[in-house]
């Protein structure tokens, strides 16, 4: 693909958007091109102070933007319930799944989960489900889940996902962590969009990658306790190898606001091991026909966050 700018976004004038983790990095840029092109934008975030900051920060740069600041936090099921149970517009258009946490340390959420998979995979699933009646009022809506390049490797197998989301930190791997709920990303949205067309419903789901990007999500959060060796060593090496961070939001926004964004399907970067480079829609990685795994994922999600995502399931092929 030729090179993709955000100038290619059409106008987003009426569109209602959540995006999670709005805070910084690849969040705050998608937030702030899609309320720069007249979307009114909720920053779904965890932190508070952070959030507001953004909030002011993206007011600053985007004179006029529609936005608002609500709390959010994915590593607890009460709060995405919150969220959702206070969600007061007619519609949700977009929702950008894109909060997530990146070979942290071993430790659980609220509700007893191995982080990465609870939050990046159970705490998605939970508030997609409960948005999912304000994403089916609108005409045309979208979700689109942000996973990683970094899937391909995973070593995925639902028995396996089973329990290590009750893990220990007994021969515990961060990056086989990570990339196993990257992995369960893609099987989500391929599910969800195949669900969504069974039931009628004008939804199109759509998996991204972002590539090698400069955000915190390797420094802050929980690896902000890693030392001060850990903390320099990344940072330099994000610094000299990672592109910037506007180059990392390409694929949310292409995915979000392009027509031919393919619903079911996934976009990341056109380069090598898909590291760099334009937003391409020709990648299939094969988690995205592998309907067995994904049922039995979406079957297993629904039970272990007692979030129902009322669509049938779709033919097998």
């Amino acid at each position: 693909m030729r090179s993709w700018t955000f100038d290619s976004i059409p106008d987003q004038s009426g569109r209602l958007v959540v995006v999670t983790g709005a805070n910084s990095g690849i969040g705050y840029v998608t937030a702030r091109e899609l309320a720069h092109r007249g979307a009114h934008v909720v920053l779904a975030c965890r932190s508070a102070e952070r959030g507001r900051a953004a909030l002011a920060r993206l007011r600053a740069e985007t004179p006029g933007a529609r936005a608002e600041l609500r709390p959010l936090n994915l590593a607890s099921l009460e709060s995405i319930r919150a969220f959702a149970a206070r969600w007061d517009h007619d519609r949700l258009d977009l929702l950008v799944n894109n909060a997530g946490v990146a070979m942290v340390p071993f430790a659980r959420t609220a509700d007893g989960f191995e982080s990465h998979i609870g939050v990046n995979h159970l705490g998605t699933f939970a508030l997609t489900g409960l948005l999912l009646p304000a994403l089916a009022s609108a005409p045309a809506a979208r979700v689109v889940t942000v996973s990683s390049e970094g899937q391909r490797f995973a070593r995925f197998d639902l028995a396996r996902f089973d329990r290590d989301r009750l893990g220990t930190d007994r021969g515990y791997s961060a990056p086989f962590a990570y990339v196993a709920s990257k992995r369960a990303n893609l099987y989500f949205a391929a599910e969800l969009h195949r669900r969504a067309g069974a039931a009628g419903l004008p939804l199109r789901s759509v998996a991204v990658a972002p590539g090698l990007t400069r955000t915190n999500v390797l420094t802050g959060g929980a690896n902000a306790a890693r030392g001060p060796l850990y903390r320099s060593a990344t940072a330099l090496l994000v610094r000299l190898a990672f592109r910037p961070t506007a180059e990392g939001a390409k694929t949310s926004l292409y995915a979000a606001t392009a027509d031919d964004a393919p619903g079911g399907g996934y976009v990341a970067p056109d380069g090598f091991l898909e590291l760099r480079g334009e937003p391409t829609t020709g990648r299939r990685p094969r988690a995205l026909t592998d309907t067995v795994t994904a049922r039995r994922l979406w079957e297993l999600s629904e039970e272990l966050t007692g979030v129902s995502l009322a669509l049938p399931a779709a033919r097998p092929r």
